[in-house]
Order: structure tokens, then C-alpha cells, then sequence
């Protein structure tokens, strides 16, 4: 079994809110994928005995990798860029989401849940990925998300259309069928729907309560693409998990889901994004609709905040694009730092707050014995600014390291 000791670091991870503070001059015994011991460096060293590699990370500060919980890595909005995705046959789109997926973890995401991905493509790279056959984040899915005939999205091959009570159910046992982790439903309009409006009612009340109760019955959660607050009120009294956007939440709404343990996956650059989109060639009506919903979003964002509610990290956008200096993923963590959260508790919605809403505490989310060994290395405190994750150097995915900035390896 592979051996390695991590030393020449400072460990700090999410229990930092519990009163667990950073562990200096530490080091991270590994043995084969998992932590088998973290403290102070003599210690370590001693413990680990004689047998295996030491890797010196030159004072980095260590933290787990981080879980984006809004990913579509076949995403394909209206314009050019897009076209170009879907027009890729089924060969081409596994090879283009393997890539993706490759790019997702060298930036330092270890973690990702998909919300909707094309012809349930997902559930292989997600077999490959664990098999080894090919590199990627840890891949959790909802497979196909659900909607209503004509409903958000339904115009690709991530989406299935639904009617009905017994529709909705027939729809969450098929992607359950499929081997999804979750299960994701469209309830209302959204940014890239031209027949539709943000506010658009999508789902009568019959049929989101058959999707909850459904999902529920199987062990699964249910997170809904959701933009107005009436709906979200309504979906969240029924039992909803999870809020994704919440672009015009209001006082009353987010008191239910903070009572509820509703969380929300923020998404903010989906209404600051001007560059990637004129990247991909957005029409116009699509981009005055994101930009214009941006200062409410950002209203709906602070009032979740003050009353509570989860917050977890999610970029919707490609976790790996390249955009204003970093990647998606830190750069929607800084948005959700610098508007209220603050660095120490955008380290937990980056890490564990999404580890635990996945129900995979057990082997995720902090360092310490037991875990799996996915750990990120940065120069900067991450507890000083979420911005020190655009220093990512170093990453390991599973006791292996496959991201070394300093010993040029970076292009796996």
C-alpha cells in the first residue's frame, strides 16, 4: 500500500467554526486513498514509521478539496458555444465531459454534483472516474433533471419531460432506475428559457409533491431550479432539500427554509457573467435577463444570510472556465465571501456544508483520520480570504497527487 507524509504545512478545514483551530507545522500521513493520521509533525513522522515518501509543501496551507454543487459539465446554453456542445454525437460528448472533468479536479475541485447532464452521460464518466479509467472529481448526480412539457430546459437531452402526478413519479424512479444520487426538478422559469419568464409557475401542486414524496420514499434528495419566491414557499413547505438560484427570495420565504434546514445553492455568476457569455455568443435577450436580475439576486442572496439559511458553493457555470483571473468555482466562492458570508464560513460552504448535505460526511469534507485523501495546497490563508484558493497549487484526489505546480505536474 502506498505510504506518504504531507509535511511543511498548516491544516485548517471547516471545523475552524466549531473551535477547531488550524494546526500548525502539521503533517498528513496517507496510506493507500485515506488519512491514517494528522498532527504535529514529529508525531506524524514517528507514527508513519520508515516506509514511505515524504512530500514537503513548503509552508502551504492544507485544506480538503473543494465541492461544486451546481455543475453541468455538458452544459449548453442558447448561442454558438453552446450549438457546438449539442451538436456532439454521444462519443464526442463523453470525451468533451471526461475533459471537463479533468480540468475540474486540477483546479482543485474534488467534489462535484451535477444537476442535469445530457443522455445520462453522468453515470459513465462517474463509473470511469471511480474505476480509474479515467481523472476526475468524486461525480454525485441527478441525472436528467425533471420537467414539465415545455418547462426550463426542455429543449436538451439533460432534461425529461414530465406531467402529471403520476408522471413526476414515473420520472424520479427512472433516473433513480439510472443510479442517480438525487433528484433534480425545474419548478419555474429562468434565465435561458426566451418563452419563458424567471417567474414562470412551472410545476401545479400535485406534481411537486409526487416529485418530494417520490425521491424522498427512495432515500433521495430533491433540489429544484427555482427563481420566485411563491413557488420556492410552497416547494419548501412540502419538503424541498434544496434551493438552486432563489434569485427573488423574500423575508418571509427564507425563514421557512432556514426553519426547514432548506439550503441554497446561490449561483451568482450566473447574473454577473457578461465575459463568459459574450464568450459563448448568449443572445442578447438572454444577457439582459441575467444582468438585469442581478442586483435582486444579490438582495435575495442577504437576506438567506441573515436568516440563516445554508449556503452552499456552486458556479452553474463549467467548474474549471477560465474568468476574471481564477476559475468559476473560486470565483463564485468570492462573490459568496465578499457579499456577507466571510472567509471561515465560505470555507465550510466550499467543503463540508456540501459534503453534508450529500450525505458523505463519512469520508469527505475535513482532514482527518479515516477520509478519503483529497486535500488541496494553497500559499495563502484561506482563512484570511476565500481568495487564496486562486493559489491552488497542489492537489490530491484519492492518496494520489495530480496537481504539483513546483514539480511541474499539472497535465494529466
Amino acid at each position: 500500500m502506498n505510504s506518504t507524509v504531507l509535511t511543511g504545512c498548516t491544516v485548517v478545514d471547516a471545523r475552524v467554526l466549531d473551535g477547531v483551530a488550524p494546526l500548525r507545522d502539521a503533517a498528513v500521513w496517507v496510506r493507500g486513498d485515506r488519512i491514517a493520521a494528522v498532527g504535529p509533525a514529529r508525531d506524524v513522522l514517528a507514527e508513519a514509521g520508515r516506509d514511505h515518501r515524504r512530500v514537503d509543501l513548503a509552508g502551504a496551507f492544507l485544506t480538503p478539496g473543494l465541492a461544486n454543487m451546481h455543475t453541468h459539465l455538458s452544459l449548453s446554453l442558447p448561442g454558438q458555444g453552446g450549438d457546438t456542445v449539442k451538436g456532439l454525437s454521444p462519443h464526442d460528448l463523453a470525451f468533451y465531459m471526461a475533459d471537463g472533468a479533468r480540468r475540474t479536479l486540477l483546479c482543485g475541485v474534488t467534489t462535484v454534483r451535477c444537476v442535469a447532464e445530457k443522455d445520462h452521460a453522468d453515470f459513465a464518466l462517474r463509473r470511469a472516474i471511480a474505476s480509474g479509467r479515467t481523472t476526475g472529481p468524486r461525480v454525485f448526480t441527478a441525472g436528467r433533471a425533471l420537467v414539465s412539457t415545455g418547462g426550463h430546459g426542455h429543449e436538451g437531452t439533460d432534461t425529461l419531460e414530465c406531467d402529471g402526478a403520476d408522471g413526476f413519479r414515473q420520472g424520479v424512479r427512472s433516473q433513480v432506475k439510472a443510479g442517480a444520487d438525487l433528484i433534480k426538478v425545474m419548478i419555474s422559469g429562468g434565465i435561458a428559457g426566451e418563452h419563458e419568464d424567471i417567474d414562470t409557475r412551472q410545476l401545479f401542486t400535485d406534481e411537486l409533491t409526487a416529485v418530494i414524496e417520490t425521491a424522498h420514499a427512495w432515500g433521495r434528495k430533491v433540489t429544484a431550479h427555482a427563481g420566485p419566491a411563491p413557488v420556492i414557499a410552497e416547494a419548501v413547505g412540502l419538503g424541498l432539500d434544496c434551493v438552486e438560484h432563489g434569485y427573488q427570495l423574500t423575508a418571509e420565504v427564507v425563514a421557512a427554509m432556514a426553519a426547514r434546514g432548506t439550503a441554497l445553492v446561490p449561483t451568482l455568476l450566473v447574473t454577473r457573467c457578461k465575459a463568459f457569455f459574450d464568450e459563448l455568443g448568449v443572445p442578447e435577450w438572454m444577457q439582459r435577463r441575467s444582468l438585469g436580475a442581478g442586483p435582486r439576486h444579490l438582495e435575495s442572496y442577504a437576506l438567506a444570510l441573515e436568516a440563516g439559511v445554508e449556503v452552499l458553493l456552486g458556479s452553474d457555470m463549467p467548474p474549471f472556465w477560465d474568468f476574471e483571473g481564477t476559475n468559476a468555482t473560486v470565483r463564485e466562492l468570492e462573490h459568496m465571501a465578499d457579499a456577507g458570508l466571510g472567509p471561515a464560513r465560505a470555507l465550510y460552504a466550499g467543503t463540508l456544508g456540501p459534503i453534508r448535505w450529500l450525505g458523505a460526511e463519512a469520508d469527505l469534507g475535513t482532514v482527518e483520520p479515516g477520509k478519503y485523501a483529497d486535500l488541496i495546497a494553497m500559499d495563502a490563508d484561506p482563512l484570511e480570504s476565500a481568495s487564496a484558493f486562486r493559489g491552488v497549487r497542489w492537489v490530491m484526489s484519492g492518496g494520489r497527487v495530480v496537481r504539483d505546480d513546483r514539480n511541474g505536474r499539472a497535465a494529466l
